[in-house]
């Protein structure tokens, strides 16, 4: 990594964009888990020495760390004032910006001690190799850190610290807080900077700001339709934990279904249930909405109203398209989405976990009888069964092609809580190799994995349905 250029672009910005901080190390710490795949992407190629850099005591010359300062709607209210709380960025190498997160106190903490915990920084680290096996854009982790200093959440547990990386760290409350603050000459500042970064093809486009937030749009429609179509719960979609990139950012009280509910709230001080799985595609066209109000001092709100408008229709389309190849479907036909629909209502009153449910019908007809030993109420599936006989007579695939492109969408394994927590306990008694097993998991989850067929079951019903909190 010494021979890897490192820019920090980003701090060419005025210094109100941000705040030069180091990262306060943490006491003895260990390395938890090297995912050699992410560490490519910024020229990392061996884990030789790394939890000294991942605890900010061994860092590179011509780093210079910062917070980033952005404001944000948290569950539907403003606030005026977040930023990178626990988060310290790096720099960035080949593209990609490095930041350590639970690396200490920012001027962003607030009341916040700057820290992660293991438990936490251990789902985020795996969540998010497991959103990139599943092809879903996100962030990327490059290793985790545990330390033998206890961080007091609603109780002792040890601290920790995730090399994380992305192409963009720009948030939607990023232009927020500038907005709010009437700051338009900052405002237009982030706007050149977030081009140059994300949309460089506009960088000399006299319409460029119009058409980012165009790109915006629908990339967030095809986001979320990746998002409920295998089945991801975010939990926490405020507009602070929104990217400018459409990436998934921000893993804190995330699942994955267990049995398919529109209704299911994973994080359990979400009481308002704001952020419900089923609630995903609209909160996000809200999210857009404040996007569009904080830009408008830049672009003209009447065509910014149009292209939010194409919201709902794009990522129909997107989520039609998924649920088709999902289905094994590649023609189009116009009865798809009531064929869809209809199989969803039945699997909302009929509950069957959701990801095990399509797997398995990846080998329909042979699998029939294995969908219907697992619910009460067959009779809705059976006359479900008949409708999709009559789509498939319109389809040309073989029986073995469609299995073959059906096994390439609907993974086998999701990560589910219940195995993320197994894996937490074993590291807190410093036993990571769960942690291994789940990263080989996560970035292969269309294999077959026959050692750990116990995972691709239906969630144990003592496990279904778990809540979390935003604590980390």
């Amino acid at each position: 990594m010494n021979k890897m250029k490192i820019t920090n672009k980003y701090l060419e910005l005025d210094p109100v964009f941000y705040h030069l901080v180091k990262p306060t190390p943490l006491e003895d710490p260990y390395l938890v888990n090297f995912n050699n795949d992410a560490a490519k992407l910024v020229g990392i190629i061996s884990d030789k020495g790394l939890e000294k850099f991942l605890n900010g005591e061994d860092l590179y010359d011509d780093m210079q760390p910062y917070a980033m300062c952005y404001a944000g709607h948290q569950f539907g209210y403003y606030t005026p004032r977040l930023g990178d709380g626990r988060a310290i960025n790096l720099g960035s190498v080949n593209g990609w910006n490095m930041q350590l997160k639970g690396a200490g106190k920012t001027r962003y903490s607030r009341e916040g001690d700057g820290r992660a915990v293991l438990r936490s920084s251990i789902r985020e680290y795996l969540v998010s190799e497991a959103m990139y096996g599943l092809g879903i854009p996100t962030t990327r982790a490059v290793a985790i850190i545990g330390s033998n200093e206890q961080v007091k959440r609603e109780r002792l547990e040890p601290g920790s610290i995730v090399l994380r990386t992305s192409p963009s760290w720009i948030r939607f409350g990023s232009f927020e807080y500038f907005y709010y603050r009437r700051k338009h000459k900052e405002l237009e500042a982030l706007a050149e900077f977030t081009i140059s970064e994300t949309f460089e093809h506009l960088k000399d486009d006299p319409k460029r700001y119009l058409k980012m937030f165009e790109e915006i749009v629908v990339d967030t429609a095809r986001l979320i339709a990746s998002w409920q179509a295998v089945g991801f719960n975010h939990g926490v979609m405020n507009t602070d934990n929104m990217s400018i990139a459409s990436l998934t950012i921000d893993y804190g009280p995330y699942a994955f279904l267990d049995d398919y509910n529109p209704d299911y709230i994973c994080n359990h001080t979400d009481v308002e249930e704001r952020y419900s799985f089923g609630n995903q595609p609209y909160i996000a066209e809200w999210n857009l909405s404040m996007l569009m109000q904080a830009l408008s001092p830049i672009a003209d709100s009447d065509k910014m109203a149009k292209i939010l408008f194409q919201y709902r229709k794009a990522y129909k389309q997107y989520y039609i398209e998924l649920m088709r190849k999902k289905l094994g479907l590649l023609n189009e036909d116009d009865e798809d989405a009531e064929l869809i629909k209809s199989l969803l209502k039945i699997m909302r009153e009929q509950p069957i976990d959701y990801t095990y449910f399509f797997r398995i019908l990846s080998d329909y007809p042979k699998s029939k009888r294995d969908i219907l030993d697992h619910v009460i109420m067959k009779r809705p599936f059976e006359e479900w069964f008949e409708q999709y006989d009559l789509r498939l007579e319109n389809e040309i695939l073989s029986l073995q092609q469609r299995t073959i492109k059906m096994k390439k969408i609907n993974p086998k394994f999701v990560l589910k809580n219940y195995m993320l927590q197994e894996a937490i306990e074993h590291a807190h008694n410093k036993d990571f190799s769960l942690v291994d097993d789940l990263l080989a998991i996560a970035h292969n989850p269309f294999d077959e994995h026959v050692k750990y067929e116990h995972y691709a079951k239906p969630t144990p019903l003592k496990y279904k349905n778990l809540q979390l909190g935003c604590s980390s």
